[in-house]
C-alpha cells in the first residue's frame, strides 16, 4: 500500500496537545531563581560606586532583618554565569553578612537594553554623587543611540564624543540634540543640564573626587566650576589638582572660565595656575560660626541678640588684657 505524503495542516504537534496553556506560559515566563554570588559579576563600566557608607549601613540591618525583599535582576553570559543588572548594592550588603546566595530574575537583554535597565534603577536613588550621574547619563544616552536598524558614526563636537547615530523604523537619523531632549523628558531633566554633568566625565578622578566631595583631602569643588575645568586638558587639570591640594584652596567659577580661556588659546601655564591658586579669595578666608542656640545657656533669657554680642566683645577684651599683662610678667 502506497504511504500517502505527510501534510503539514499547521496543527499543534503531538506534544502540545497534552499541555496545557498556563505550563507553556510557565515554560516562557521569567522566574525568581536562588544563585551564587559568585557566579554573578558587575556591570561592565558600572557607573555608581558601591560603599560601605551610612546607607549601606542601613541596607545591611534591613536585609538581616527583613531578609532581601526585592530580587536582583541580571542577564545570562555564555559561559554560564551571569551580570548584575540591578542590585549591586544588595549584592554588596548580602556578602558583608556573610551570604553565598541571592535571588534574582534572568532576563535575556542586549547589551543596550541592559543599560538603559541598569542606569534607571539607580539614578532615581537621593544620595548619587555628580559624576555617577554624569556617566549614567553618558552611558544612558549612547545605548538610546545604539538602538534602530542603520548605525552611523556621527561625532559630536559639543561634547567631544564620538557616539553610534541610529535611525528608528522608519529610518529617520536621531540626533545628537534629539536625543539628548528625549533623555530629558524621560528622565525630567533639562537637556543643558544632562549635557553638564556629561561633562565631569572628562575630568580626570582627583577633580571627580573633589566635585562628588569624596576627596581624601575633604577638597570640595562646586558644580559649575567644575564643568568648566572639564575642558582643560588632561594635564592642566593634574597641574590644577596639585595646585588645589598644594594650597588648600578651589578655584572660583570666574577663574575657571579664565582657565578655560586660556587654554582653548593654548595659553595656560603651571605657574598661572600655581599663581592664582595662592591667591587668597574672599569667600575662603576662616571663618567661625556658630548657631545661638549653643551660647544661649550662658545668658539671661531677656539678653537680645545686640546684648548678648556686646557681652562676648567686653569679656573678650577683657580676657585679651589679662593674658597681655601676664605675658609681661
Amino acid at each position: 500500500m502506497a504511504h500517502l505524503p505527510k501534510l503539514d495542516l499547521g496543527l499543534p504537534s503531538y506534544d502540545s496537545l497534552f499541555s496545557t496553556e498556563e505550563e507553556r506560559q510557565e515554560a516562557n515566563s521569567e522566574k525568581v531563581m536562588t544563585i551564587s554570588i559568585d557566579k554573578i559579576t558587575d556591570f561592565k563600566e558600572h557607573p555608581f560606586h558601591v560603599t560601605m557608607d551610612e546607607d549601606m549601613a542601613k541596607l545591611i540591618d534591613s536585609i538581616k532583618e527583613n531578609d532581601m525583599l526585592m530580587p536582583a535582576l541580571v542577564r545570562p553570559k555564555k559561559d554560564g554565569s551571569y551580570e548584575m543588572i540591578s542590585g549591586h548594592r544588595r549584592k554588596f550588603a548580602l556578602s558583608q553578612l556573610g551570604r553565598k546566595e541571592m535571588n534574582a530574575i534572568i532576563r535575556d537583554l542586549d547589551d543596550d537594553q541592559a543599560t538603559i535597565l541598569m542606569v534607571d534603577s539607580n539614578i532615581q536613588r537621593e544620595n548619587i554623587y555628580p559624576s555617577e550621574r554624569g556617566y549614567a547619563y553618558k552611558m544612558r544616552l549612547e545605548a538610546m543611540k545604539h538602538q534602530g536598524k542603520r548605525i552611523e558614526e556621527i561625532p559630536d563636537d559639543e561634547l567631544g564624543i564620538e557616539y553610534k547615530t541610529t535611525s528608528g523604523q522608519v529610518g529617520q537619523k536621531l540626533s545628537n540634540a534629539v536625543s539628548r531632549d528625549l533623555l530629558a523628558q524621560q528622565l525630567g531633566e533639562s537637556s543643558k543640564q544632562i549635557q553638564r554633568f556629561i561633562r565631569l566625565t572628562y575630568l580626570i578622578e582627583p577633580l571627580q573626587e573633589m566635585v562628588d566631595g569624596r576627596h581624601e583631602n575633604e577638597i570640595k569643588i562646586a558644580f559649575n566650576p567644575a564643568v568648566e575645568l572639564s575642558y582643560l586638558t588632561e594635564s592642566e587639570q593634574y597641574d590644577l589638582a596639585n595646585a588645589i591640594v598644594e594650597n588648600q584652596r578651589t578655584p572660583s567659577l570666574a577663574q575657571c572660565q579664565e582657565f578655560k580661556r586660556l587654554s582653548h588659546d593654548g595659553e595656560l601655564t603651571t605657574e598661572f595656575i600655581e599663581d592664582t591658586l595662592s591667591e587668597e579669595k574672599p569667600n575662603q578666608r576662616e571663618k567661625l560660626s556658630f548657631q545661638m542656640k549653643e551660647i544661649d545657656k550662658y545668658f539671661p533669657k531677656d539678653f537680645t541678640p545686640g546684648k548678648k554680642k556686646d557681652l562676648m566683645i567686653h569679656l573678650l577684651e577683657n580676657w585679651a588684657k589679662k593674658r597681655s599683662r601676664e605675658q609681661e610678667r
